[in-house]
């Protein structure tokens, strides 16, 4: 089942002033919970209001694949900047979603006990959108322009963009979405930082009068992975086989979500986030189809959710100074739950 908010009384109040440190590390964890028919009970938390970056999960959801792999799990959607870490530390939900490699590395920066066990986005959603007519060949032209984005980009994609491409602090515009918009048609020089996932460029397009030019990051050097599947590792140990069914059964959805008709996904989703338009989720289907970001770049090899140590690697060489201590990667993620090729 689906709920559209995280409504259950006491469940962000418990979760409020949590640390990953102060709490993940130190609860312990049982065998996870069964229902009367005897399914593993797991409570997923989307980390903000769903769209296609959840698409596969709420697929499988839909099309009964969990359920057959004797699950019972639920998708917990909430407002956008969900505190992931606090709802994992207050046993609020066994899994998580994340949007990109930042959360994973932030939370071994500042050890909690937190994995990274497959990532069904290879690609990162997120867009540069700028006004046409112009010669925007690559990521290099951003010197000197204001960058309109969401608060929460400020530590997390802003702090790759900046570093990589040698940008000033005052060049980061954080605001609300309507704000952004009004910037962004009115400064012909903006740029405005999207994701494809929630049919950004085509949404923009509508708000501002005009077809953006579209720059894409995983496509200029940028690593992250996205639609991370986060497990604390006590839970992972105490619940492997349910952990490896629950992602063989989210590979399932994401390739019937990306390659097959996906409107089973598509109604949970916007039964979850009424505000978003079916034309986005087509826009962001057709996007993650036309980009491959579910079933190219290491799921090509290794099928969809795999990671490789060289990308994680590559992410936190170029992220190093967005974390309160330096992380070590390779504790950040693990393959072992992943299941095998064919």
């Amino acid at each position: 089942m689906t709920r559209p908010l995280l409504h259950r009384r006491g469940l962000m109040a418990s979760a409020l002033g949590l640390t990953a440190l102060g709490v993940l590390s130190a609860c312990g964890r049982t065998p996870a919970q069964t229902d009367e028919s005897g399914r593993v009970r797991l409570r997923v938390a989307a980390g903000g209001p769903p769209d296609a970056l959840h698409g596969g999960f709420y697929q499988a959801l839909a099309a009964g694949a969990y359920e057959r792999r004797g699950l019972n799990v639920e998708i917990l959607a909430g407002p956008s900047g969900a505190d992931i870490p606090a709802l994992l530390a207050a046993s609020a939900v066994e899994l998580a979603i994340g949007r990109d490699s930042f959360l994973p590395l932030r939370l071994i920066a500042e050890r909690a006990p937190v994995k990274a066990v497959a990532a069904f986005l290879q690609k990162d959603p997120v867009v540069l959108l700028a006004h046409p007519g112009q010669q925007l060949e690559d990521l290099t032209v951003l010197r000197g322009r204001s960058i309109l984005m969401e608060p929460k980009d400020q530590d997390a994609f802003w702090a790759w963009l900046r570093a990589r491409f040698d940008l000033t602090p005052d060049q980061a515009r954080p605001g609300a979405a309507e704000d952004n918009l009004k910037a962004f048609r009115e400064d012909p020089d903006s740029v405005l930082i999207a994701r494809l996932t929630d049919g950004g460029p085509e949404a923009v397009a509508r708000a501002v009068g005009f077809e953006p030019l579209v720059l894409f990051p995983a496509e200029d050097g940028y690593p992250s992975y996205s639609g991370l599947v986060l497990a604390p590792n006590a839970f992972a140990r105490d619940n492997a086989q349910a952990l490896r069914n629950f992602i063989a059964a989210s590979v399932e959805g994401w390739r019937d979500y990306v390659h097959g008709e996906g409107a089973k996904g598509d109604a949970l989703i916007r039964r979850a986030n009424p505000d978003l338009p079916q034309r986005a989720l087509d826009a962001a289907r057709a996007a993650l189809r036309a980009r491959a970001m579910v079933d190219g770049g290491d799921a090509a090899l290794y099928g969809l959710g795999a990671m490789t140590p060289e990308r994680w690697q590559a992410f936190a060489d170029q992220t190093q100074g967005a974390y309160p201590t330096a992380p070590e990667w390779r504790d950040a993620f693990t393959g072992q739950y992943l299941p095998t090729r064919g």
